[in-house]
């Protein structure tokens, strides 16, 4: 089945089974490696990506689900300003252990700043309880978001 969509700003059609993941489509057909399977099953948050805006779990969406919507990656994000931000206080805030989790931490903190942004600890700990990492204590993730928007002004968001 064609299934066309919108990938990190690009139009794309693909033909494969609508019922094929979106995460295998995006890793297998795009070589788009950034989001990862964890759990396989939308509970770690490794997986994410945005669908029009919001943050889904790719490893329990089919790609049918796609069909004219848009999709956007770490990839993509990555090369935004606001993206370039948040990698920034990730990496100054020493955030990143593995590096497994960052994918799903990255979107939802993207998706946040975009969303609210506000400096609040609670509504970042709400606004990134989807993803888990087995690395760290949140500490320094938490850091990291609540230094991004501290720093968000004047970024395109």
């Amino acid at each position: 089945m064609k299934i066309s969509f919108t990938l990190n700003k690009q139009e794309v059609t693909i033909d494969a089974d609508p019922m094929k993941r979106l995460l295998d489509v995006l890793r297998e057909d795009f070589d788009l490696l950034g989001a990862k399977e964890g759990c396989g099953e939308g509970e770690c948050g490794a997986c994410t990506v945005l669908l029009n805006g919001k943050p889904v779990t790719s490893c329990i969406l089919n790609v049918v689900h796609a069909e004219g919507k848009e999709i956007e990656t770490v990839e993509g994000i990555s090369k935004t300003e606001l993206g370039k931000l948040i990698i920034d206080c990730f990496d100054e805030t020493n955030a990143v252990q593995c590096g497994f989790c960052f994918p799903g931490f990255f979107i939802t903190s993207y998706h946040y700043l975009k969303t609210d942004g506000e400096n609040d600890l609670d509504k970042i700990k709400e606004a990134l309880a989807g993803n888990i990492c087995r690395c760290t204590g949140y500490k320094k993730i938490f850091e990291s978001v609540m230094l991004a928007c501290q720093r968000k002004n004047g970024i395109e968001v």
